[in-house]
């Protein structure tokens, strides 16, 4: 399990420009690494809208915002469409930075079990080590309680 001071697990995925993103392309900035569940659902879709209306504010403090799901690049490029989002939405189909991160966990639901992505964000220093983990984020004040840390 991930802990802070822990260096952040290197990745590589494709972003909505069908580019490749590394972490290490951001050495020497902070990012704010949020894992969540599915495009276009409810919560997913209002924690990226507030990750989007406050974007000028981290953009201001040197702070790159970057969104990961399981979902295909094509579904990202609609999500982003949509809602006009102008951070970094990166694919992760095959769960290997979920994985890393540890945050395909089990879920519960109605009373049923299942694997799933568990919303949680990660504030990353300059450096590449994890700097705050939060878990179970709530997708309304994520992005609002984020800024606050920074």
């Amino acid at each position: 399990m991930i802990k802070i001071g822990d260096k952040a697990p290197c990745f590589t995925l494709v972003d909505t420009n069908n580019n490749e993103v590394s972490l290490t392309d951001f050495l020497g900035k902070r990012v704010v690494l949020y894992f969540y569940p599915k495009d276009s659902t409810p919560g997913c879709t209002r924690q990226a809208c507030a990750f989007a209306g406050l974007y000028k504010e981290f953009e201001n403090k040197g702070v790159i915002v970057i969104g990961i799901s399981k979902d295909s690049v094509a579904s990202h490029v609609k999500f982003a469409q949509k809602y006009d989002l102008p951070f970094i939405l990166l694919a992760d189909p095959e769960r290997k930075a979920i994985e890393s991160y540890g945050v395909w966990q089990e879920k519960k639901l109605c009373g049923k079990t299942s694997m799933g992505v568990v919303r949680t964000t990660f504030i990353i220093d300059e450096n590449g080590y994890i700097q705050e983990i939060m878990p179970k984020v709530k997708p309304d004040t994520n992005a609002m309680e984020i800024l606050a840390m920074l």
